[in-house]
């Protein structure tokens, strides 16, 4: 089952915490599509060009599969907070991601819970997504629902081998990321 997103854990329920119930979650995903943020983590050289990307290897459902940082925006969260947020919750405090000034995304993703509206696909809702390529210059520690993270370069993150085996439609996501940033030849 593809998702846009990690399960996102609910430790504060307060009216004021930006969370919502699992009830006010579902009938949210019904009726509006939600908004997420995801991030390609990248290492890159003193020049700036990618060297290595990040893939996440998950257990979801079942299934094993890759992925990429992702996760939703809280009500009253800025993107920026949001992106730092599922950065760290992901790839663990000592990743040290480095967020550009003025982040802007290389893509609008927009998931869909049918296939063949866009490539992207969530079957439990609407999303829309800000996709970002993000240099981490840290030590990744993978938390959460992540098993590993896998550093790969980018022909070989990019190659049909790998992005197959990524959840939603993120390969093209990934491909995507990569040409933005002149890593592809």
């Amino acid at each position: 089952m593809a998702s846009v997103g990690t399960p996102d854990h609910q430790p504060d329920q307060s009216p004021q915490s930006g969370w919502l119930s699992e009830d006010e979650l579902r009938e949210a995903r019904r009726r509006l599509p939600l908004l997420y943020v995801e991030a390609v983590p990248v290492r890159v050289d003193g020049l700036g060009r990618v060297t290595e990307v990040g893939l996440l290897l998950r257990a979801n459902g079942g299934d094993i599969t890759r992925s990429i940082v992702s996760g939703r925006v809280m009500y009253g969260e800025t993107v920026r907070d949001a992106l730092f947020r599922h950065l760290e919750k992901d790839l663990g405090p000592m990743a040290f991601p480095l967020l550009p000034a003025s982040p802007v995304p290389f893509q609008v993703a927009e998931y869909f819970p049918w296939p063949g509206e866009s490539p992207f696909m969530d079957s439990r809702q609407h999303a829309v997504s800000l996709a970002f390529v993000v240099p981490v210059t840290g030590t990744c520690d993978p938390r959460q629902d992540a098993l590993e993270l896998s550093w790969m370069r980018p022909a070989d993150a990019a190659s049909d081998a790998v992005t197959l085996d990524m959840e939603g439609g993120r390969g093209a996501l990934v491909r995507a990321a990569l040409a933005s940033v002149g890593a592809l030849s």
